[in-house]
Order: C-alpha cells, then structure tokens, then sequence
C-alpha cells in the first residue's frame, strides 16, 4: 500500500427529510445565492423546501445551470455576487449543479479576469480560498456532494477540464433519496454508470496490496451491479435509490483512492467526447471503458482478474481468458443500462469526426493512466474499436 493523505472535512445528512438541517447550517445572518439547473426543482417542490428552511435570510436565485455545466453561464454569477453582497452559495442539484458551484465559489474569489485559467493551471485553482457553499443532492452520480473536484465546460472552444481545490469541499450536503425519484430513467442509468466508473478509475490499476481499499471498491461495484438494473426496473424503490445515494457518494469521496495508483483515463477521453458530440457523460464513460481495458489488458490483468472473481464470480479459464471475461461482464451491465447501444455509431458518430478526439490529446502531449501508457496512438485504437 502506498502513502497517502485523507482529508475529508464534509458534513453528510442523510435520508428523508433531513432538508431541514440547512436552517442549522448556514448562518443566520447570510445572503444567499441559490444555484440550481433548468427548473425541474420547481416543479417537484424541491425548490420549496429549501426556500422554507432557508427561513428569512436573503436569497438571490442563480438558475438554468446545464448538464456538464457551462464556464459561459457560471460567470455570470460572478457580477450577481458582488452587487448582492452574497456571502454563501446553496447549489440545489446533481453532479453539474454542484461542480459550477464549486467553480463560482473559487472564481468569486480570484482577482484575475480572465476566470478559465483556474481550469488550465492547478496550482494556480488549488491556491484560492473559495466562498463557503452547501448542497442539496437531486442526483446520485458523481459524488461531487463529498469532494472538492469539479468539471467544467467552455462551449465556445468545445473543451472540458478538471479542476480541484482544497476549499471546495461543501460545508455541508444534504442527501435526501427520495429528492432523486423524478429523475428520468436515462439520467438514473448515467448516474450508475458514472458512480461504477470512478471506481473502476480507481480499483482496476494494478496490485499494492491495499486489501482494504480493495474490498471496499468490490463492495461497491457488486452493489452498482446488484442495484443498477433492479433500479431501471422500480425506478420508484426507496430502498434502490438509498443505496445507489450511498454508492455513488462513496465511490468518489476520497476513501477508496488512498493508497492506491488512479488511472481517470476513461473519464479524461470521455470529457473530450462530451464536449464535442454533446453525450451524456455517464454514456460516454460506458462506450469507451470495455475497449480500454481491452487495450491496456497487459497492465491490468492482474487487477480485472481480482475483479472477475470477487465482483463477478468468474473463476475458470487461464488469467488472461478470465480478464477478458471480466472485461465482456462489465460491458454487458453497461448494455443493460443503455439498452444495447454502446457504439459511437449508434449516436451518429464517424470515425472522421471522433478524430479531434486523439488529435487533441496529441496536441496536449498527454499520457494518460495509471501507468502514463495511453497516449493519442492509444486513444485511436481504443476510440476506433467503439465505433
């Protein structure tokens, strides 16, 4: 096992109800800008809730954030916040609500004019001090309600990129399940996907013998398998939708990547696909995940083999047979989440046109992975083999 840091300063309330501990939680005295995405909090009486536990303290309404949330639209937040003299953010929403937050909160602070430098430079992101926020969790996926990292589009350059910083952590999340009930089945199936990916991201590298770290991402990938389909099926089960909020905000809280190599290149070429075909990221993560590890099978299969049998009950075959199993059962669950199309074609996507992909990655000299052995050459084959 290797070295690491956990630091993990997030407040979680979980479960029905527990919308009322935001009165408790944020100052009394606080101005409030309230972030939400196109509304749909209205409608479900989501919006209302929070109004009411909010009490009398000054709110100011910041809505219409999108899906992979747009640099365009966040700042313009920024003048809100100055001439309102806001002093707390409140995001109401999934992953994306919660990710522009967090870029609000740390832009607010930064003194430069240009604001997308903190998504080009890390350490210039890391060294602001970012406005406190909270956040109420609409939609179990990304985790974004217990991290500090977030990802941001810039629609004008078709470009999304990460950024993390060790003030963006909310103070406090609540995470009630049955806010996720009006969900569309299609952004339930992201949701899984995308939770099940950050912690293959983290889990299918290769071996340290962190053994508790292991069986804590077995936990949870047999649980995403367990729950995933069952969740398409009764959409309306509480029980479902607890434990998919549970997962999905343990997959990326930090625990399971202590000790342990990260590769992120699934998530890395999935930004660029997002991006520039407007996918849903979870479904980008599915297409793109079974051919990578199909790739990178000589570095990985010792881990997969691991994975085969603890998640997957695969256990015959020589190593590599049981790997590319292992690679075969993941792509079937991703099937059924998508209902069999997991093909860039099945989107309208050439080959002609997912080019930029790797071009891209090319110009970035990027190398990707846990190992630093996926580079644009890679991207091809593996981009290639999804069409």
């Amino acid at each position: 096992m290797n070295s690491f840091e956990l630091y993990n300063p997030v407040r979680v309330f979980f479960g029905e109800g527990q919308v009322s501990h935001i009165d408790e939680q944020i100052p009394k005295d606080a101005r409030v800008l309230l972030t939400y995405g196109g509304g749909s909090i209205h409608r479900t009486g989501i919006y209302d809730a929070v109004r009411r536990a909010l009490g009398a303290r000054y709110v100011v309404d910041f809505g219409g954030i999108e899906p992979n949330p747009h640099y365009e639209t966040l700042i313009k937040a920024l003048p809100i916040i100055e001439s309102e003299g806001i002093t707390f953010i409140l995001a109401v929403g999934g992953g994306s609500v919660i990710d522009g937050t967090k870029f609000i909160a740390a832009a607010a602070q930064y003194s430069g004019e240009d604001k997308w430098m903190l998504l080009q430079n890390p350490t210039l992101a890391s060294a602001i001090e970012a406005m406190p926020f909270g956040t109420v969790l609409t939609l179990a996926a990304t985790g974004s309600e217990m991290n500090n990292g977030a990802v941001i589009t810039r629609a004008q350059t078709q470009e999304k990129f990460a950024f993390h910083n060790p003030t963006t952590f909310p103070k406090f999340s609540i995470v009630d399940p049955s806010y996720t009930l009006s969900l569309p089945i299609r952004q339930v199936a992201n949701g899984v996907v995308d939770a099940f990916v950050h912690v293959v991201e983290q889990y299918l590298t290769y071996p340290v013998d962190a053994r508790v770290q292991d069986r804590f991402a077995e936990g949870l990938l047999q649980t995403l398998v367990e729950i995933g389909p069952a969740v398409l099926k009764t959409p309306n089960d509480m029980g479902l939708r607890s434990n998919l909020s549970m997962a999905a905000m343990l997959a990326l809280n930090g625990w399971i990547a202590t000790g342990v190599p990260e590769d992120w290149s699934t998530h890395l070429i999935g930004h660029e696909l997002t991006a520039l075909f407007h996918l849903d990221h979870g479904l980008t993560l599915a297409i793109v995940l079974p051919h990578l590890l199909r790739d990178q099978l000589q570095y990985k299969q010792a881990k997969l083999v691991q994975c085969g049998e603890r998640v997957f009950g695969i256990t015959q075959g020589t190593e590599k047979e049981r790997a590319l199993q292992t690679i075969d059962a993941i792509e079937r669950f991703f099937l059924t989440m998508y209902d069999g199309k997991l093909r860039l074609a099945d989107y309208g996507i050439a080959r002609e046109q997912v080019a930029e992909a790797w071009q891209r990655i090319g110009a970035r000299r990027w190398k990707l992975g846990e190992n630093r052995t996926i580079d644009a050459a890679a991207v091809e084959r593996i981009l290639t083999a999804a069409l």
